[in-house]
């Protein structure tokens, strides 16, 4: 018991006994004197503590540095049309390339039928939407493309995204050979929650030689908390091959363990650059 408890149940006592005219002024005087000090004492541990504790912040990770995003765009295209719309694409793309940059351009083979995926290079906003206005305005990119395409399609989606702060967009070492776009949908928070996590499991990959980033990508817009990585291997087999050796690494099982504490959900797409395409 300290000595404001000691004070206070004394008083009690002295009340109950009927010797309250003993309890002194100089003794009230005492106890509030008490009661001043220790209030000091909570008021200079709570400032203490508010120094050393960091303050409420937005901040979410590694910020984006410069206004340079990709547009990630997903065709399906009607199954009996599929040949037909990669044809008309080959011929008439340059009608396309003629106002922005086209990063790569991919036929899905497995993870999505019937299906296209390509990326597009964009400065600013405002200069997707001078490109937009620039192509509605061109005649020859409506009457010999677009007019022909939309039909082929059964739908379109989009989604913008950043390049994470610690990745480059990196050409494969040889033309040819397989693309694998690995999307993961993680926990909400931003890279401040799994961003070194994630960092780590995709550099053990790369670090370790198992495979080539070509990319890796964060979500503006579209659906949110999303990462991709866009992966490069010689073939389908080789991929297989690689998979099977990494799960047997302890390095890369480590990191995709504490990786995966954050994942919501991942699905993947196996890709063919077209003939076209400035990555292949």
């Amino acid at each position: 018991m300290n000595f404001v408890q000691s004070c206070t149940s004394d008083l009690a006592r002295q009340s109950r006994c009927g010797y309250s005219s003993r309890f002194t002024s100089r003794k009230m005087i005492q106890l509030r004197a008490i009661y001043r000090k220790a209030l000091r004492h909570a008021e200079n541990f709570l400032s203490v503590k508010n120094r050393l504790t960091p303050s409420a912040s937005i901040f979410t990770g590694p910020q984006q540095q410069h206004g340079t995003f990709y547009e990630f765009r997903t065709y399906n295209i009607q199954p009996h049309l599929n040949a037909a719309f990669l044809k008309l694409t080959s011929e008439k793309i340059q009608l396309r390339t003629a106002h922005s940059e086209l990063i790569g351009y991919w036929s899905v083979e497995y993870g999505g039928l019937n299906q296209v995926f390509h990326i597009w290079k964009y400065d600013s906003y405002a200069q997707r939407a001078s490109v937009r206005a620039a192509l509605a305005q061109d005649p020859s990119w409506i009457e010999q493309y677009i007019s022909k395409a939309m039909p082929m399609l059964s739908s379109q989606d989009n989604e913008v995204t950043y390049l994470v702060p610690w990745s480059k967009l990196q050409k494969p070492p040889k033309d040819g050979g397989v693309f694998e776009l690995a999307t993961f949908l993680m926990k909400p928070g931003g890279p401040a929650v799994w961003g070194k996590a994630f960092q780590a499991a995709v550099g053990t990959h790369m670090g370790s030689g198992y495979a080539h980033s070509v990319g890796v990508f964060h979500s503006e817009f579209g659906q949110l908390n999303q990462v991709h990585v866009l992966w490069w291997y010689e073939s389908a087999d080789q991929r297989a091959a690689i998979r099977h050796k990494s799960h047997g690494d302890a390095r890369v099982v480590a990191a995709v363990r504490e990786s995966s504490a954050y994942l919501v959900s991942q699905k993947n797409k196996l890709m063919f650059p077209c003939s076209f395409s400035p990555i292949k």
